[in-house]
């Protein structure tokens, strides 16, 4: 681990370069020389991804870096796209190329602090909240902010997630499953002078600085909002009306009864893009898209009207069913993005931006080059951005941290 304590200095700088060029040196060389004169001085964190298609080279792309940039501590992994700022200020999604994105940050007042951690690190989910506290070496008070890159084979991602959760229940955590090359599964995990092939690495954030988040999960509700009346883990046995407990049936029956209602195009996408939204607050009684945790429908059971969902209920929860598709995942994602715009305070201006896109998401879902990344950009204009498209995206929902599919997060880099 490195542990870097920052000095008092001027206010916080983000800068993000990206290169599409087919050699690894000549990509290195031309993000460095692309970023050496938008810091006022010498970065405190770097964050590198890059593409798949560098697989055979990863083990060289650390030292590349430390030999043109020292960066005291320097976090990243492999992905299946690569998401950075071309040479006019506009963002790209490159997803079908070779690509290097490197983004550098002069972060004042803020300790930064990157690591590794392999399956074999993480305590038990029974262990107290100071074990995860004396694993990541930051003090709860600290409130630390996190960003996490972790292979998708090794790295038991959501048992960390819930430790993280349990250790800094108000810290922000953020980040995604590094991709894999489609021969021989291998990911590429970074940090500092050190490349991994398992676990996760990722860094901690303490002191002045804040991460907003954004998680577009690309989903509209259909339907009314349901209660749970009964479950076992994720099976989903009868549901009720939320105001009328001795209304419970059987969720199947009521989704066919839904399935009835819906205009024809909404049935042929239901076909293939059905899912459940499970409400994360309890008390909240006007729940919005963002409110929802989407998941799965894993199947039915016609005999008792049951269905199966990708994550445990609970008795009382509310849920909604859902539809996704590209025209949903664009007017969500603008809806976040409006809603941000509006309660962020002018004079509180973001200084940078990461991004993890699911990888069913990008071109392949919108037919359209960088929709993502430019819809972010017509709400946070000139703001530097980079990151990679994810085999599972990390972010929060309500005051809980999950690791999403079919979801675009973004974590906005802003003083407090």
């Amino acid at each position: 681990m490195t542990d870097i304590p920052q000095p008092d200095h001027p206010p916080m700088e983000w800068a993000n370069a990206v290169s599409t060029r087919p050699s690894l040196e000549g990509a290195v060389k031309d993000v460095v020389e692309q970023l050496k004169h938008r810091l006022t001085g010498a970065p405190d964190l770097g964050i590198v991804f890059i593409s798949s298609s560098f697989t055979s080279e990863f083990a060289r792309l650390l030292p590349l870096l430390h030999d043109l940039l020292p960066i005291p501590a320097l976090v990243g992994c492999s992905g299946g796209g690569i998401v950075g700022m071309d040479d006019q200020g506009h963002p790209q999604e490159l997803e079908d190329t070779p690509a290097l994105s490197l983004t550098l940050a002069r972060l004042p007042g803020v300790t930064v602090r990157s690591f590794h951690l392999s399956s074999d690190d993480l305590p038990d989910l029974d262990s107290p909240p100071n074990a995860w506290s004396e694993l990541m070496g930051v003090a709860p008070e600290a409130n630390p902010q996190f960003i996490l890159m972790a292979d998708p084979f090794s790295s038991n991602v959501t048992d960390l997630l819930q430790g993280l959760d349990f250790a800094y229940p108000s810290g922000v955590k953020i980040g995604g499953l590094a991709s894999v090359d489609g021969f021989n599964r291998h990911s590429g995990l970074f940090c500092d002078r050190t490349l991994h092939t398992e676990g996760a690495v990722g860094v901690a954030l303490a002191g002045p600085i804040v991460l907003d988040t954004i998680v577009a999960q690309g989903c509209r509700p259909i339907g009314p909002v349901y209660r749970v009346d009964k479950a076992e883990r994720n099976i989903l046995l009868s549901l009720s009306d939320p105001e009328d407990s001795d209304s419970a049936r059987p969720p199947l029956e009521l989704l066919q009864e839904l399935f009835e209602t819906l205009p024809e195009g909404d049935r042929q996408l239901a076909q293939s893009s059905l899912f459940i939204g499970m409400a994360q607050d309890s008390f909240k009684l006007s729940l919005n898209p963002g409110d929802f945790l989407i998941r799965t429908l894993l199947g039915v059971d016609p005999k008792m009207g049951a269905i199966a969902v990708g994550d445990r209920l609970r008795p009382g929860q509310r849920v909604q069913f859902h539809l996704r598709d590209a025209h949903t995942s664009a007017t969500d994602l603008e809806a976040l993005l409006q809603r941000y715009q509006q309660q962020t305070p002018v004079a509180i201006a973001p200084v940078g931006a990461l991004m993890f896109s699911c990888m069913g998401r990008g071109a392949g879902l919108y037919n359209q080059a960088n929709f993502d990344s430019g819809l972010f950009a017509q709400y946070l204009p000139g703001l530097p951005i980079g990151g990679f498209f994810c085999g599972g995206e990390i972010g929060p929902v309500g005051q809980t941290t999950f690791l999403h599919g079919f979801t675009s997060v973004f974590g906005i880099c802003r003083q407090p």
